[in-house]
């Protein structure tokens, strides 16, 4: 947290599944933001973008329950119900009525899977580099090199990794990379992301409320070709293929990513 350019506050949240770790950040008279981090990344990963969205409005990172993170789960897994349940409940405890919503990675798939079933409580959506939403993810070799990383955790694997999921490795923070390879070191490797299945044509149709799609071009675990296939899709789309970047694209390109948000964010419809 070191890394975090912007004052916060940190917050645990007990729920009926274990207790909630979240970091705010913003203005309190600020509109309501919420980011869903990717998988192993826990709520740090937006140390580089944090300051851009804190500006104006309040933002709410959590930490994901059943990852390395702050969050504490009580042990078991949760089933897609009982995930909408728990941020159910943390929203409640935070009184978040109504928000916009961002989710990267896998935390794309929740923010999906969650909106599905809230549509009334999220004003805009923002998918970042979202697996197993629109397509399955394609295993090739570079694909195999980051998930290597979470079956064999260690520093050369972690290395790998990132230079497999990132096109500017070395503006990746090293205490930030240090945090990922003792997460998953540490841990008991989740692999729910397997059990996540894409989204029925139908689903993303309903889905009527504005919603914002970023995707690199050397994304390994996305092809571009999903920000085609969204755009016939959903209803109300503002989507893009960001240049020059894999899956890690908020780090990057850092500045067009959040360009791209604010403006979103920022357009009154």
């Amino acid at each position: 947290m070191k890394l975090w350019p912007v004052s916060y506050e940190e917050k645990d949240i007990n729920t009926s599944f274990g207790t909630a770790h979240v970091i705010i950040s913003g203005p309190t008279s600020g509109e309501p933001l919420v980011l869903l981090h990717g998988m192993d990344a826990s709520s740090t990963m937006w140390y580089p973008n944090i300051g851009d969205y804190a500006k104006k409005y309040r933002v709410y990172t959590i930490d994901y329950l059943m990852e390395p993170g702050k969050s504490v789960s009580k042990g078991d897994k949760l089933n897609t119900d009982e995930i909408i349940s728990w941020y159910d409940q943390v929203f409640n405890n935070l009184g978040l009525e109504q928000f916009n919503l961002v989710g990267m990675s896998r935390g794309g798939w929740m923010a999906t899977h969650y909106t599905l079933h809230s549509k009334d409580r999220i004003k805009k959506l923002i998918l970042l580099a979202p697996v197993q939403t629109f397509n399955n993810i394609e295993v090739d070799t570079k694909t195999m090199t980051a998930a290597n990383f979470k079956f064999f955790p260690n520093r050369n694997n972690l290395k790998k990794a990132v230079n497999a999921l990132s096109r500017r490795p070395e503006k990746i923070a090293p205490a930030f990379k240090e945090q990922m390879y003792l997460g998953v070191k540490n841990t008991k490797s989740n692999f729910d992301v397997l059990q996540m299945t894409p989204f029925s044509k139908k689903e993303l149709e309903s889905l009527t409320l504005p919603v914002l799609v970023l995707v690199g071009d050397h994304d390994i675990l996305n092809n571009s070709n999903i920000v085609e296939k969204a755009g016939k899709i959903l209803p109300k789309i503002n989507a893009a293929v960001i240049e020059d970047a894999g899956h890690f694209l908020t780090i990057d390109q850092k500045d067009e990513v959040d360009r791209r948000i604010i403006e979103f964010l920022d357009t009154k419809k």
